[in-house]
């Protein structure tokens, strides 16, 4: 995807990631839905800020301290889009891993939330890629983060639940 380029790329996918950059365009959804959204929303809301906070405690915090990997090498980028890229880890995608926890954990509480999310989540890591900042299989570990993040934060009041009531 690093060698793809075309117009609507260049004009969309930037935006897309200054919004997601630092978590703003999952807080600004949670923040929507806690408001618009009544119990509902409000309990979507809060399982996609929790479920994405562990992802990005599990990916930066984490992944990327164990996973010494570099970022693309600039020649493989096709746009000149490639001077503000991180100088952490390139493994796994704390974006990815952030977007996907938090359209994951929205999703069974509100069906309709989360298929929204989706959009700009697979837009975040479409851009990863797009913009030289990982490799695909980066951008995949980040989503397989996300996912089971997700996951465990929907099943821990189940689980607690279960062993200690």
């Amino acid at each position: 995807m690093a060698g793809w380029d075309s117009d609507w790329a260049r004009r969309l996918l930037p935006p897309v990631e200054e919004a997601a950059e630092h978590t703003k365009l999952w807080w600004a959804a949670a923040v929507a839905m806690a408001a618009g959204g009544g119990w509902r929303g409000r309990k979507a809301a809060a399982a996609g800020i929790v479920s994405m906070a562990a992802a990005e405690l599990l990916s930066n915090g984490a992944a990327k301290q164990l996973v010494e990997r570099r970022r693309p090498p600039k020649e493989w980028i096709p746009h000149d889009d490639v001077e503000d890229r991180p100088d952490s880890s390139s493994f796994p995608s704390g974006h990815t891993a952030a977007a996907v926890a938090f359209t994951a954990a929205v999703a069974p509480s509100w069906p309709w939330a989360g298929a929204a999310c989706a959009v700009p989540a697979v837009l975040v890591a479409i851009e990863r890629v797009h913009s030289g900042a990982h490799y695909p299989s980066d951008v995949a570990a980040g989503a397989a983060i996300g996912l089971a993040t997700a996951a465990l934060v929907r099943a821990t009041p189940r689980l607690l639940i279960r062993h200690c009531g």
